[in-house]
């Protein structure tokens, strides 16, 4: 009989041991000017394109055109995705945060397989107060079939929670336009 408890306990570790396992975690990267690099500048237009570290062969491109910020995930393979923050979260003036939010699980070779990304996109939609910034987190889905942002969380005391649950069930949802 303890033998059988045992055994029984052991198995139930181990299944609760494999599920944590497969929770996605944040792993994230710098999309400071110091981590990034210029690729491409026009000083007349205001326009710039600068090269980010990412993660497990992504890496994220972010563009600034007239005051406004956005991101392009390049996948492994060399195909860009758009994200169009400019349109999608924000039309105001907008810079991004510090830094990217990568959603990840480990594959069974153990290697890092994002499935989502969240990024901190501060909004000045009031042009008459300078001062006045909204702070929004776009959540992007990371699928084979799709690479685009799915949700906006607005500020709130639970908005990193908000986005990284939006995150971890973004694979299901619709794209944002």
């Amino acid at each position: 009989m303890k033998k059988n408890i045992l055994a029984v306990a052991m198995l139930l570790l181990g299944l609760a041991l494999s599920a944590a396992a497969q929770s996605p975690e944040s792993v994230y990267t710098s999309l400071s000017s110091k981590a990034c690099k210029t690729v491409k500048a026009d000083q007349q237009s205001e326009f710039s394109v600068q090269s980010c570290p990412g993660i497990a062969g992504y890496k994220l491109l972010l563009a600034e055109d007239d005051l406004r910020q956005s991101i392009t995930v390049v996948a492994p393979n060399g195909k860009k995705h758009s994200l169009e923050y400019w349109s999608v979260v924000t039309s105001g003036f907008s810079t991004l945060g510090e830094k990217a939010e990568w959603r990840v699980t480990k594959g069974s070779d153990g290697k890092l397989v994002p499935i989502a990304l969240i990024v901190r996109v501060n909004a000045n939609e009031t042009p008459d107060d300078e001062k006045k910034v909204t702070s929004y987190l776009a959540v992007t889905k990371i699928t084979p079939q799709k690479i685009c942002v799915t949700d906006k969380i607005k500020p709130g005391a639970t908005q990193n929670e908000e986005a990284r649950r939006a995150a971890d069930a973004s694979a299901a949802k619709s794209c944002l336009e």
